[in-house]
This record gives C-alpha cells, structure tokens and sequence, in this order.
C-alpha cells in the first residue's frame, strides 16, 4: 500500500521493472519463482492504485489485491524459498510449507464465501476480511512467509527474512495509526534485496 493512486502506480512500475531485472539475470530454474516475486509486489501495487481510484469499495481491483496479499503470497513465498534453498535445508522448510498450503486454502475459501471491502482512510487504505481466527492465520502466514525466509539456510535469504519482519512491524505499526502506508517503500527495498540476492547467485555461478 502506498499512500496514493499516484504512489502506488509509481511504485509498481518500479518495483515491477526491478522483478524484470531479477527474471532476465537468474541463472537457476530453482531460483525463479522468488526472482520474480518483485513482479507480483509490482502488480499488487498497481491493482492498489485502481483501489484509490475506484474510493475503495468492493469492486473487482479489491477482489484482486487481498488474493494476492492473503493466498497467494502466503503460498508463493514458501514454495520459491523451497525451491531456492539448499537441499540439507529442505526437511526444515517443510513446517513453513505445510503453514503456507493451510494459510492458503483459509483464506482462499473466505475470499471466496465472504466479501472483502477497501475504505480509504486519509493517507492509507484499510481492508476488511470476515475472517474467523485471525490470530491463528496471521502466526500462520508470518510462518510461511517470514519464517520460510529465515530457515532457509541461504545467508542472503535469512538477512532478506529479517528485514521483512522489521519492515512489515514497522509499516503495521504506521497502518495502525493511519499516519500514512509505507507497504511500497518496504516492496521497493525489499524487492532490491532480492535482486542483490539474484546477482549474489549469479556471481557464485560464474
């Protein structure tokens, strides 16, 4: 989230350009789906500024940004982490996978049977989900996604888990106070993090 249509839509032209540069310069199949997470970052930003457009709402823009933020990322993290990791890291990556797949079929079937309303609310926009257990699912896609990253057992992956998990406390935290979304800015650092761990691959296997 960004704190306008205009921000958001600026953001994930970036973010999506940086997802483009770590596609074309992934050297490992295995590597693929996490180098190109900054394309969905950088889609998820431009459907958001179609939310700020439309007033929010429960329109198809807002449909398309909580499935991509709810079970799609929770899925999609895990499964590139896996895919990228060392195999001696693979049996502990099991907990976050099994944590992703659960965390996705919830949230799957609430988008499906419930509605999902956007309001703004000045500098940020706010989201409802009817969700039962919220506590549980968000322990389980903090596990999928942050988790996922730090028991990977690839230095550059743990350091990116960790600055996720600084980064979504601290955009959480102004979200709370409605003060203004800073969600693009930790997308945009988080996506370049990623391209440095592209290029750090890329270096090992040349």
């Amino acid at each position: 989230m960004c704190w306008s249509a205009t921000a958001d839509l600026a953001a994930g032209a970036g973010i999506a350009a940086v997802g483009v540069a770590c596609v074309t310069q992934a050297r490992r199949r295995a590597d693929l789906p996490l180098a190109a997470l900054p394309l969905l970052l950088g889609a998820h930003q431009i459907v958001e500024s179609l939310v700020w457009n439309a007033g929010g709402g429960s329109g198809t823009a807002t449909v398309a940004w909580a499935v991509i933020a709810l079970p799609v990322l929770a899925l999609w993290v895990p499964v590139g982490v896996w895919c990228a990791a060392p195999r001696d890291a693979r049996p502990r990556l099991t907990l976050p996978l099994a944590s992703g797949l659960a965390t996705t079929a919830v949230l799957a079937h609430a988008l499906v049977t419930r509605p999902v309303t956007a309001e703004i609310r000045g500098h940020t926009v706010g989201y409802v989900v009817d969700l039962s257990h919220p506590e549980v699912l968000i322990a389980g896609y903090l596990l999928a996604t942050v988790g996922a990253l730090l028991l990977s057992g690839d230095r550059g992956l743990v350091l990116l888990g960790a600055l996720v998990a600084v980064g979504a406390a601290t955009c959480w935290a102004l979200w709370r106070l409605e003060f203004v979304s800073a969600w693009c800015a930790f997308a945009a650092v988080s996506s370049v993090a990623l391209w440095g761990w592209v290029r750090s691959r890329d270096a090992v296997e040349r």
